[in-house]
């Protein structure tokens, strides 16, 4: 019985001189202020603009856009209209349950934009219909000379 009743006495010692500790305990230890009120290093910083002399001027992470797959990026995409079919080289190909393909958009071969089935490419609406081991395969509805469509298939291999 004592020897319960001296520790629940020493445990309240130690709390009571604690709790007279605590207030000081940082500004003895550390030269942060207020070391509770900082970010978590674990999360991702919110998104604030910088203001400078009245004008807003945007952060790097503020130029960062969501694009239409739900993802951010600060890469600017190559619109799928303004693609040249003819000047379309084939540099890789993904085959899974989504295979994707990854092309270069233009003459300068410095931009690579990847596509996937069903996507519509060119001024013409050229639709990718399939996206083989060897290339891709590029479906165009075009009339003919007496004004019914048809469809023109274009087979781009993987380029060397």
């Amino acid at each position: 019985m004592w020897p319960i009743i001296l520790s629940v006495f020493m445990i309240s010692i130690v709390l009571a001189n604690s709790e007279k500790k605590s207030t000081n305990f940082f500004q003895d230890k550390s030269k942060l202020e207020d070391p509770f009120n900082l970010r978590d290093p674990f999360k991702a910083p919110s998104l604030k603009k910088e203001t400078k002399k009245g004008s807003e001027k945007e952060s790097t992470v503020n130029k960062l856009e969501l694009n239409g797959k739900g993802e951010y990026s600060n890469i600017e995409e190559t619109p799928l209209d303004q693609m040249v079919i003819s000047e379309i080289k084939v540099v890789g190909v993904l085959i899974g349950k989504e295979r994707r393909a990854m092309v270069n958009a233009g003459k300068d071969g410095s931009r690579v934009v990847i596509l996937k089935e069903g996507m519509k490419i060119g001024p013409d609406g050229a639709e990718l219909k399939a996206i083989l081991p060897g290339g891709i395969v590029l479906v165009e509805k075009m009339s003919n000379v007496y004004g019914e469509e048809e469809f023109l298939e274009t087979v781009i291999p993987i380029s060397k």
